[in-house]
């Protein structure tokens, strides 16, 4: 994840008085997904009474371990300051208050990062103004590659090339500089109201994408399941765009394969699911009268599966690299309500730049969806033959079912013939023929269905004729059907 790879140390700053609010635990959020280390600075502890001040400090100490007890930073160090003695307003003579503590802090805490100078050059801007007689000059820092005076650069959203005619660090002119380094670029006959913020990098080396491809982690404390076709505030890059989910898993006897977060891998199957599957809110088998429609996928004894993926699709196109961190939000929700906005996290695998990608590439995506239908066997019609009922209704095309294997109860295999009539019932050939055994269990049903509707004296006859009939012989019909073919086929498993 690139972005990720320049942040070293995260310093998550509260307002001692206040303690942690919505925005500060999604700041511990995201450093929990983008970095290692974290020092949390309680600020303005000027606020507090003299004479209260240390038991306050104490206090707010041991609530911001506790909350950080169960995140990956656990025993993060917890300073107390004031930045700013007397807010904003206050004369420049109040000096800060444990300033110069936080600074031997934080050199304790880090160190030189070693830094990886390949891979094509990509720097994340964050100010862009012109300087008289000298051009245009871009801020940033480098997320990857090394850049020289005299190189082109790309600024991709806008499709323009400029060369590098200087470049400054900290004041100081430099000839070169690579990954992590703070950067000023200068280009020339560049407007510097057309990039407020965004990417700079080497040319073609980035490319805009209408849909990804990306691997899915849910964020725990998002409360509400991640739905498909739900929409979400999607981070990626340098933007932050609306985009629509497609959520999917592994076939369920892949559940427990390694998570790759490096590709996506087109040539397995996939199996579609309604929403992310979590422990949680393990989704169930819903009905809709004749079929019993997996939608949420099949997964064994509650199993999650070790990975899971989704198809985004942007509102408006992106341009962001490939392997970034995406950060899926719901950044409508009111701030003020004590819940967390940040839905899902992921890593981009694959952008689909084609804007008709949905003929030219998601065809080649297979995901399915595994459906299941039920019925009866009505009655024999000979050896090899049976009518079967209650599979479809009465409007389905019978014909588009022809050739599919179903499963009897009683053990045998069938495929379904034809259609039988117009109240959608239909022949089903058993090309082993039925067992004896299957023979004498479907004579009582059949008998029992001639004579029905006799009245009470027909049911006490057949008491006394015969034992009360077996049950009846169900029919069970299981096929797959992929999300993005076209032609809808429905496709079984040898």
């Amino acid at each position: 994840m690139q972005c990720a790879q320049i942040i070293d140390l995260m310093m998550l700053v509260i307002d001692v008085t206040k303690g942690m609010q919505t925005q500060s635990a999604e700041c511990l959020v995201i450093g929990q997904i983008a970095c290692q280390k974290l020092i949390v600075v309680l600020n303005k502890i000027d606020l507090l009474a003299e004479g209260k001040r240390q038991a306050a400090i104490d206090k707010m100490t041991k609530k911001m371990q506790k909350t950080l007890e169960n995140t990956k930073f656990r025993g993060a160090p917890v300073i107390p300051v004031a930045a700013k003695p007397g807010g904003p307003e206050a004369p420049e003579t109040e000096a800060p208050q444990g300033i110069s503590e936080l600074i031997e802090l934080l050199k304790s805490q880090i160190s030189i990062p070693a830094r990886d100078p390949s891979g094509p050059f990509l720097m994340s801007v964050d100010h862009c103004f012109s300087i008289k007689g000298q051009g245009t000059v871009m801020t940033g820092t480098i997320l990857s590659g090394t850049i020289s005076l005299g190189d082109s650069v790309e600024i991709p959203a806008l499709k323009v090339v400029k060369k590098v005619k200087s470049m400054q660090m900290f004041h100081t002119p430099v000839t070169s500089a690579m990954q992590g380094d703070r950067l000023g670029i200068c280009v020339t006959q560049f407007d510097p109201k057309l990039l407020e913020r965004g990417l700079v990098c080497a040319p073609e080396s980035l490319h805009t994408i209408h849909a990804a491809l990306i691997s899915v982690e849910k964020i725990p404390y998002f409360r509400g399941p991640l739905q498909t076709k739900a929409k979400f505030h999607i981070t990626v890059g340098h933007e932050t765009v609306m985009g629509r989910m497609l959520f999917f898993s592994p076939a369920p006897d892949s559940f427990d394969l390694e998570p790759k977060l490096d590709f996506f891998d087109l040539s397995r199957e996939y199996l579609f699911q309604e929403q992310y599957l979590c422990k949680d809110s393990m989704p169930t088998a819903t009905e809709g009268g004749d079929e019993v429609d997996m939608k949420a996928g099949h997964t064994p004894g509650g199993q999650c599966p070790r990975q899971q993926w989704a198809l985004v699709e942007f509102e408006k196109p992106v341009t962001c690299p490939r392997l970034c961190l995406v950060i899926g939000s719901r950044l409508d929700a009111d701030i003020h309500t004590n819940t967390c906005r940040l839905a899902f996290h992921g890593v981009l695998l694959q952008g689909l730049e084609d804007k008709n990608y949905t003929e030219s590439f998601l065809p080649a995506l297979r995901v399915y969806k595994l459906k299941h239908k039920h019925g009866l066997v009505e009655r024999v019609m000979d050896d090899y033959s049976v009518i079967g009922r209650s599979l479809f209704k009465k409007e389905t095309n019978i014909q588009l079912f022809v050739g599919l294997k179903v499963q009897l109860s009683t053990g045998e295999q069938g495929v379904i013939d034809s259609a039988f009539g117009q109240s959608g019932k239909f022949k089903i050939h058993i090309p082993g023929g039925l067992s004896p055994e299957s023979k004498k269990i479907l004579t009582p049903t059949l008998k029992k269905r001639n004579r029905a509707g006799r009245g009470e004296t027909t049911k006490q006859e057949e008491g006394t004729e015969r034992p009360e009939p077996m049950q009846p012989v169900t029919l069970s019909l299981s096929f797959k059907r992929y999300v993005f073919d076209t032609q809808k086929r429905m496709v079984q498993t040898p």
